[in-house]
């Protein structure tokens, strides 16, 4: 069992190490980027909270555009 955990350990610890590394550099990178550029930070901000635009609505059988694949309906006379 102890041989277990110590596989664990010596498998885990080196992993936790690198990625707390990898995310310190990262988190350092966003903040220079944030106070170089603050009016940029608050347009993500916006953007990320921005409701989604309206679906499209079909238009109406009067409506002067007709889709190619449609045809035409034939005039009876």
């Amino acid at each position: 069992m102890s041989a277990v955990i110590e596989f664990l350990f010596i498998l885990v610890v080196p992993l936790v190490i690198v990625g707390g590394g990898l995310l310190t550099l990262f988190a350092i990178g966003a903040l220079f980027e944030a106070l170089e550029n603050p009016g940029e930070l608050k347009g993500r901000v916006e953007r990320a909270f921005r409701r989604p635009p309206k679906d499209p609505k079909a238009t109406g059988p009067d409506h002067y555009y007709k889709p190619y694949w449609q045809s035409p309906k034939p005039k009876t006379p």
